[in-house]
């Protein structure tokens, strides 16, 4: 299996690099996390002039088709900077509603994000041990609409979206429904995150909404997966930076007339999360190949599963041993690498920890094929 970008790839991820380098500084960091939305909505303006967010839909939809791929390479640089802008819940909506939108749902949401102007976000998660694709908020169809009722939780960068996809039961199985966010039967109750990014848990009441391709045919499915593989991006990210955090750091810092790096304890633990590292990105990698066409639904679920676990395993492993190793200054909140150690920490728990993705993947390995 080949794992080197291409061309392609390496101009989006260069391009990605020098923008989040430039403009993710520690003081627009600090301006981002006081502000209302927690969004830097000048870097996501920026990053949609570069065409960084169209790279990643279809050429039908105005992309340049790179889909899953480009989005993982952008979300890893997103990372690496811990940059405050919501690319893995508005481009993995999108990508969903690009592969099972309507011509008329896709024509209505997808310019506005190719131009910055518009964005989704995603509602998959919920109150207690509920499963993505076992929601508790119902669906029902209401004449040639559906209403639907329930309540979701942590929903990510809810400022600025104009619609939310959620998911929800139907009798015809796991459904994926567009609502907008300021429809009638919407309410918001915003909570800040470990990251200190702004989420909000999501009420809704008879909603109005329209469904996202057919209720039960694998678009809810298809938008959880996706998430799976693009938080073990932005995971992956977040470790290498953390891990070039501690380099720096090592390299400078001396004691007993030698500099920490030198000391063979210290390389052992930067070791340590140098594999983790490695495995999430092979796995990562892995995952990218296996959602591609031709596509298989049992193979894409294992493999963003077992992706998914070692972002959530190893990254939270990378960030723990990184924090640890700068000593005194690494829970200085305001300290560089303490942001890369919250970030960790929130996307270990987005969708499920650990545990959770193990107790997935028996059910994958034992249980019937999921439906593509």
């Amino acid at each position: 299996m080949d794992f080197s970008l291409g061309e392609e790839l390496e101009a989006v991820r260069d391009l990605a690099r020098e923008i989040l380098t430039d403009r993710v500084t520690s003081e627009r960091l600090r301006e981002v996390e006081t502000s209302a939305s927690r969004v830097d909505e000048q870097l996501w303006a920026d990053l949609a002039t570069a065409g960084l967010l169209a790279a990643v839909l279809p050429e039908q939809d105005g992309g340049a088709g790179l889909g899953m791929a480009g989005l993982c390479v952008l979300l890893e640089e997103q990372g690496r900077r811990v940059a405050p802008v919501p690319l893995w819940p508005a481009l993995t909506g999108a990508l969903t509603v690009a592969g099972h939108g309507s011509g008329a749902q896709r024509s209505r949401l997808l310019p506005g994000l190719t131009d910055g102007s518009g964005r989704l976000t995603v509602a998959l998660e919920e109150f207690g041990p509920a499963e993505p694709l076992a929601p508790r908020t119902l669906a029902v169809a209401d004449g040639p609409g559906w209403r639907v009722s329930g309540v979701k939780a942590v929903v990510p960068a809810p400022a600025g979206a104009g619609h939310v996809l959620v998911t929800a039961a139907t009798e015809s199985g796991p459904g994926l429904f567009l609502v907008a966010s300021g429809a009638s039967g919407v309410s918001w109750e915003y909570a800040e995150t470990t990251s200190h990014d702004m989420s909000a848990h999501l009420t809704l009441h008879d909603a109005p909404a329209e469904p996202v391709g057919t209720p039960g045919d694998g678009a809810a499915a298809h938008l959880v997966r996706t998430a799976f593989v693009a938080l073990a991006a932005v995971q992956t990210g977040v470790a290498d930076g953390a891990l070039a955090h501690a380099a720096g750091h090592l390299r400078e810092r001396e004691q007993f007339g030698r500099p920490l790096a030198t000391f063979q304890a210290v390389q052992h633990q930067l070791a340590d999360c140098y594999i983790d590292i490695e495995a999430m990105r092979v796995t990562l990698w892995q995952a990218v190949d296996a959602l591609a066409e031709p596509f298989d639904a049992g193979s894409a679920d294992r493999a963003a599963t077992v992706a998914k676990w070692w972002a959530t395993e190893g990254g939270l492993n990378t960030v723990h041993r990184v924090q640890h190793v700068h000593g005194g200054i690494g829970v200085d909140t305001d300290y560089p690498v303490h942001r890369h150690f919250l970030w960790g920490k929130q996307i270990s728990t987005t969708l499920g920890g650990a545990g959770a993705d193990l107790e997935r993947l028996g059910a994958l390995l034992t249980g019937p094929a999921v439906a593509s």
